[in-house]
């Protein structure tokens, strides 16, 4: 479980985040959406103890982010392409993410089994370096290397972004099989509202560093939250 307990976070005198509670229960998955400037990158900047909250804590199963370092065992994630080392082969890269794991490479290797069609023959063997890559085939590796030794928690940010449409499609149902048959807690941040739609138990709206909405999912949120940033003034 989550738990987020009177966070904050200002730069200046601007208040970016206002969150008096919020819970993620495990094995849930949960969608994070709002405009630019919303917060979302900031939440998951502090649930990963990325950049220091002005005030309140983050916990990760009763640990609190910025006190401990056991948590980071069982949480992984993929935020942007600083997450990469783009002077590593693909292989080298999980390799190295498979080593922190406590994992060997013949069981690295039998892992990416499973992701052949995800990879689309583009990123094994490829001899090509991270950095040479497409945008979006290092988003494949950066969130399939997030993936390696399953951990609890996994935090995707903009996920769905610079993949074509076949990957999104491969991806979202990548997410609904491993969320359906463990209990991965998988937090989404993404401005993709039809796939959050899809994907996710639960979501959340922020505005402005503020919790408007949290839903749990249905036929109908798609339309609810259509309905309500169609109503926002930017």
């Amino acid at each position: 479980m989550i738990t987020v307990h009177q966070i904050s976070k200002v730069y200046g005198e601007r208040k970016v985040l206002d969150i008096p509670e919020l819970t993620i229960p495990k094995g849930q998955t949960f969608g994070l959406v709002g405009n630019n400037g919303a917060g979302k990158t900031t939440l998951f900047s502090l649930m990963l103890d990325l950049i220091q909250a002005t005030d309140g804590t983050v916990q990760i199963e009763n640990e609190t982010v910025s006190q401990t370092e056991t948590w980071k065992n069982k949480t992984a994630s993929f935020m942007d392409e600083s997450f990469l080392i783009g002077y590593l082969t693909p292989e080298e890269y999980f390799y190295f993410i498979g080593e922190f794991r406590g994992l060997n490479k013949a069981s690295v290797n039998e892992f990416l089994v499973q992701f052949d069609d995800f990879f689309n023959g583009e990123i094994l063997n490829s001899r090509k370096y991270i950095r040479d890559l497409s945008k979006g085939n290092q988003k494949k590796v950066g969130i399939v290397g997030a993936l390696i030794g399953t951990p609890s928690y996994i935090l995707f940010d903009e996920p769905f972004a610079n993949l074509d449409p076949s990957t999104q499609i491969k991806l979202k149902s990548l997410i609904k099989r491993m969320s359906q048959n463990s209990q991965i807690t998988f937090l989404i941040s993404s401005h993709d509202l039809a796939h959050t739609n899809e994907i996710c138990d639960r979501i959340v709206v922020l505005e402005k560093g503020l919790i408007m909405k949290d839903i749990m999912t249905s036929e109908d949120t798609l339309n609810e939250l259509e309905q309500f940033f169609a109503g926002i003034k930017v």
